[in-house]
């Protein structure tokens, strides 16, 4: 049962990275840069300071910075204790993938998908109530996680499982958060 989901997604994997093409392998190689996100993530500290004013705004804002930092370190655990070779490092697939950069990390889960999706999700349980169109902000973990798939150096089920987990732990933070620091609800 495993091994045929396991197979499965190596299959789509394959399929996805193949529907790439040169030209458009520049856009995705900055896609995946984090570096290149920075003035999003600029803009949701704006938004927080804005509708929480510089004490309360700096106080999330910090523990956004916890956020990413518990996120990180629990994805290179879970990649460690897994030990599953990345699309670009398994000899079965790799010579099928198109592959522009070789990261020599393991792959199970991904790091992109779990870290941005827990970021997204988050800012959305924020702001939801005080920015119209701040759902647009799940369109960032969508495309940060598929450019992973097309670059070939994660497989999808490490992408999916990466969302979930960062769903769940969005959803967990948010609690916590909410009931230490009421005053920001209020």
């Amino acid at each position: 049962m495993i091994e045929s989901i396991i197979d499965k997604d190596k299959e789509l994997l394959i399929f996805l990275n193949n529907l790439g093409s040169e030209f458009w392998d520049p856009l995705w190689l900055t896609i995946t840069n984090q570096l290149y996100w920075s003035p999003l993530f600029i803009f949701i500290f704006y938004l927080i300071i804005k509708f929480y004013g510089w004490k309360n705004g700096l106080f999330i804002i910090f523990s956004m910075i916890l956020l990413v930092a518990f996120s990180d370190q629990f994805t290179n655990l879970i990649k460690n204790s897994v030990a599953r070779l990345r699309p670009n490092n398994d000899p079965e697939i790799q010579h099928l993938l198109r592959t522009l950069i070789n990261p020599s990390s393991y792959s199970f889960m991904s790091g992109h998908a779990t870290t941005s999706t827990f970021f997204s999700v988050y800012v959305v349980l924020l702001l939801r109530k005080k920015v119209k169109n701040i759902y647009l902000i799940l369109l960032f973990p969508a495309i940060f996680s598929y450019s992973r798939l097309y670059l070939g150096v994660h497989f999808p089920i490490d992408i999916v499982v990466g969302i979930f987990i960062g769903v769940l732990f969005a959803n967990v933070y948010f609690r916590i958060y909410k009931s230490i620091h009421k005053s920001a609800f209020n």
